[in-house]
């Protein structure tokens, strides 16, 4: 079974909202969705900013090759280490990439689905 995360723009208040109504629909009783992987941006900038075209391949090779260290995966891709590590920096803070239990990264996600909505 393939595992999606759902990158989407929200700000605070919609995502406040949104947690508001399934705790409503928790405490009534009834039936709760299946959960989702969700990952809120603020704004377009802050999605762009965090997944630019070197992280997005860097992902990839990593989902591709499995879990990797830093050195291994900044060799892999030819890139400078520093560079590397602060792309896996970024993208751990948002949740894209794990650590294993032996501290190898890993990109435990199949796809990764933007929504990005035009009207409100």
């Amino acid at each position: 079974m393939d595992k999606d995360i759902k990158v989407e723009i929200r700000d605070s208040e919609e995502s406040g909202q949104e947690f508001i109504k399934a705790w409503h629909r928790a405490e009534a009783g009834e039936a709760v969705e299946a959960p989702v992987d969700r990952l809120y941006f603020q704004d377009l900038g802050a999605l762009l900013q965090a997944l630019t075209p070197r992280r997005l391949e860097l992902l990839k090779r990593l989902h591709d090759d499995g879990s990797e260290s830093v050195r291994a995966l900044a060799r892999k891709l030819s890139r400078d280490y520093k560079n590397v590590y602060n792309d896996v920096q970024a993208l751990e803070r948002v949740g894209l990439i794990v650590r294993t239990a032996g501290k190898l990264l890993s990109a435990p996600w199949d796809r990764v689905v933007a929504e990005i909505r035009l009207a409100a």
